[in-house]
């Protein structure tokens, strides 16, 4: 298994103004096609703003910001 598989994490296990690249998305077509839809693909930096408790992640993506809720943001996994 290459190196950068084995160090895959959820969107979810980061802390707010980290910044990672997204490396693959874990879900159906209809899942993929959502994230593909709001500029969530593979290959993309992605920066959390915020993460409280309860309530969706807020992230920056290039030039805006971009509120998830968790389900989704756990099947986004980044290195």
């Amino acid at each position: 298994m290459p190196k950068i598989m084995e160090n895959l994490i959820p969107l979810t296990s980061l802390k707010p103004n980290t910044e990672r690249t997204v490396i693959e998305i874990r879900g159906g077509y209809g899942i993929r096609k959502k994230l593909a839809d709001l500029g969530l693909v593979p290959g993309t930096k992605v920066r959390v703003v915020n993460k409280n408790i309860l309530g969706p992640i807020i992230l920056a993506i290039r030039n805006y910001r971009l509120a998830i809720g968790r389900g989704m943001a756990n099947k986004i996994m980044v290195n």
